[in-house]
């Protein structure tokens, strides 16, 4: 029995003894970096949401202190989601200080980018990549520096520019429209974690919340 446990261990992967990381996510009073632009920076909530993998910060996250939308009263009545965000919005801004590595197993160097909503579109071969279509897409600081919604086509060129052309840096949204607005790291399985919190959000006619939850760690499986 022990040399079949012994074998066992032999020619099982490295990856089924790797350890989980030790992810916990918290709200902070932590100013927005000097590196984003100033119509950037006073937009944003000095509460951010920090994760961390034990002691080692793995991003934090500035959100707008309001992040406009755009619903009906009967909308905004019923909860909100994403697609109520228009697209090429800026949401936030995230901080890596180290190497992270997005849904898409692209590797994002350490700094400072803002965040923009969007939606994947269903076609060719972004079909069944992901499994949900909400993305933020990561633009460089140095690269992004107006406080204004932009454009689709050139937000897609802007964050591109972060993997030199290749794909937009993607941050990928899990839907988080429940009650629970606690800040916490939830497992979505197969190594996936998503930080949530709850945000507020502006409509033409009410304030009311929107649940975020942010990947934090995990990559596509192919």
């Amino acid at each position: 029995m022990r040399f079949a446990v012994a074998v066992m261990a032999l020619v099982l992967p490295a990856s089924a003894f790797a350890a989980e990381p030790s992810l916990s996510a918290k709200v902070e009073k932590v100013a927005p970096p000097d590196a984003l632009a100033e119509p950037v920076r006073k937009l944003l909530d000095e509460q951010a949401l920090v994760v961390r993998d034990g002691d080692a910060e793995v991003m934090t996250v500035w959100f707008r202190t309001e992040i406009p939308a755009k619903a009906s009263a009967e909308q905004v009545k019923n909860g909100l989601t994403y697609r109520e965000i228009p697209e090429g919005v800026l949401v936030g801004a995230v901080r890596f200080p180290a190497k992270f590595t997005d849904f898409r197993k692209q590797e994002i160097p350490a700094g400072v980018y803002t965040l923009r909503f969007a939606v994947q579109p269903d076609i060719g071969d972004h079909t069944g990549t992901s499994p949900h279509p909400d993305f933020c897409l990561m633009c460089q600081a140095k690269e992004d520096r107006t406080a204004e919604p932009v454009e689709k086509k050139k937000l897609i060129e802007v964050s591109s520019l972060v993997n030199e052309g290749r794909h937009p840096a993607v941050l990928l949204l899990w839907p988080n429209n429940g009650k629970d607005a606690a800040v916490k790291v939830v497992s979505k399985g197969e190594g996936v974690f998503v930080a949530t919190i709850k945000r507020a959000v502006t409509t033409e006619d009410a304030k009311t919340t929107l649940g975020f939850a942010v990947t934090v760690a995990g990559v596509r499986k192919e």
